[in-house]
């Protein structure tokens, strides 16, 4: 019944675009279909594959109920329910762009401008990201994406725009930096192919890698995109989520004061409300473009995805409210540091790393070493069991196409503090088995005298069969990753 339902649709919608398929979304299905709860199911899988801020969110509740005029739902702002009410002009409520373009100057420092009247809605980051591709790029198109990158991407880009996403190969001995050579190589790559490349899409901060661009990098990449008229697409998702050293550049700081020559028709920013404040339900997203042309096509496109009159009467007069803002942008800092901290370092005391980062809802985690083998099948076969058996949804390094097996992308800031507990203790549970049955198996296999006896015994032979396996080279028969395609 279902193949003869999808019969009766386009191509595109019985397509697989979506991306829905790939282990990056699996592993939210896993979640769904057995949710922990610290009180009602502590043996449910705990969700560490959302990147979502549910530290700070008490500070904008505490403000919500100090500010009641903010909703014309309440007696205070019920003066404004006509106006409000009524409004559909997509240009958006005046107020409202203007509170914006003044918060994404204060969350950047106040080292950069921005106009209201470059402020484009649209509806969350998605569409924000696939307005950008509808302008910039015609169907068979490409953007070069540095990786790993987040697997929203495919959707967001490529779906129903036809764009295609190559990628810019970055690697763990740099940390995974963007070098002009590795974009000049993927550019070369894409044009010897007959694929014309229209723009260069990064996220800084950077998702998965919650680490920030520098200043050299970025002027570095709009130099780049100036001399080969590609556009250079930034999402600034993350610029609120900045919680250590060095401090956040943004492309809009350094279009000003490091590449003055840069051609500013190029360059565009995409943000949201979702992850800095934790609001994804309010379906905010920004398209901030310096072309002209841009902002006007974006502008008609945001008539699919308009945000609520009500939600950007909220926003207008919280995002205006400079001495809150800042406040939040504080203590959001201080909140995710402690827990970005927390984290890490609990995963230190059993000998796992992760790539040093400083902002971000999320740590880079390298599980590099638990790998039966370097590949990217090994590296699915360990997520099976760490969501099957360990049950923690966290999202394996090759559905962000993280060319490297073996990293993880972990979301702490989606919890509170007793769930943390939880998931770490489980994490570290997982890693001392581990790593006493590999030391078990290495020294089983240390005996040079087992080969004899294991000649006198078949049924011992074949255990030392299994033992000498790549699998058992690292863990014993017993262990869940033998059995983890089951």
């Amino acid at each position: 019944m279902a193949s003869r339902s999808a019969e009766l649709l386009s191509r595109m919608a019985a397509g697989d675009g979506h991306g829905e398929n790939s282990s990056y979304f699996d592993g939210w299905k896993a979640y769904d279909m057995n949710p922990f709860h610290p009180q009602d199911n502590r043996g449910g899988v705990i969700q560490m594959g959302l990147a979502e801020n549910q530290l700070s969110l008490d500070l904008i509740e505490e403000w919500s109920k100090a500010h009641p005029e903010a909703s014309i739902c309440t007696a205070e702002g019920a003066s404004q329910f006509k106006r409000i009410a009524n409004f559909q002009d997509y240009h958006g409520l005046p107020e409202f762009r203007q509170a914006m373009a003044q918060f994404m100057g204060q969350v950047r420092g106040w080292k950069a401008r921005f106009d209201p009247d470059r402020v484009v809605m649209s509806g969350g980051a998605t569409g924000a990201q696939e307005t950008l591709a509808f302008c910039l790029a015609n169907p068979g198109e490409a953007f070069l994406v540095p990786t790993p990158y987040y697997p929203g991407f495919d959707r967001d880009c490529c779906w129903r725009s036809g764009v295609k996403l190559l990628p810019i190969e970055c690697h763990s001995s740099n940390d995974f930096r963007i070098t002009r050579e590795a974009v000049v190589a993927a550019y070369e790559s894409a044009t010897s192919n007959g694929v014309r490349v229209k723009g260069i899409l990064i996220t800084n901060p950077s998702n998965p890698l919650g680490t920030t661009a520098d200043r050299a990098t970025l002027a570095m990449l709009a130099t780049f995109a100036t001399e080969h008229r590609v556009h250079l697409i930034c999402d600034e998702i993350y610029a609120g989520s900045v919680f250590a050293k060095p401090e956040y550049v943004s492309i809009a700081e350094v279009i000003e004061r490091d590449a003055p020559g840069a051609d500013r028709d190029l360059i565009h920013i995409a943000y949201s409300l979702s992850k800095d404040f934790g609001l994804p339900g309010f379906r905010v997203g920004i398209v901030y473009s310096y072309n002209d042309a841009v902002v006007a096509c974006a502008r008609k496109m945001s008539s699919f995805g308009l945000v609520s009159s009500q939600t950007q009467l909220f926003l207008a007069k919280m995002l205006g409210d400079e001495e809150f803002m800042a406040r939040f942008l504080r203590e959001s800092a201080r909140r995710l540091a402690a827990r970005h901290e927390l984290f890490t370092s609990g995963l230190r005391e059993v000998g796992i790393g992760c790539l040093g980062g400083n902002a971000g809802l999320f740590s880079w985690m390298d599980l590099r070493g638990m790998l039966r083998e370097k590949t990217a099948e090994a590296e699915l076969e360990l997520w099976r069991v760490i969501i099957r058996k360990v049950k923690l949804n966290v999202s394996p390094g090759t559905s962000f196409h993280c060319g490297e097996p073996g990293w993880f992308r972990v979301c702490h800031a989606n919890m509170d503090d007793e769930t943390m507990g939880v998931a770490l203790s489980r994490i570290r549970d997982f890693v001392r088995q581990h790593q006493q049955q590999k030391a078990k198996a290495q020294r089983w296999a240390a005996r040079g005298h087992l080969h004899l006896s294991l000649q006198r015994h078949g049924a011992m032979a074949s255990q030392y069969h299994a033992l000498s396996s790549p699998m058992a080279a690292l863990l014993s028969p017993q262990s869940p990753l033998v059995h983890a395609a089951s």
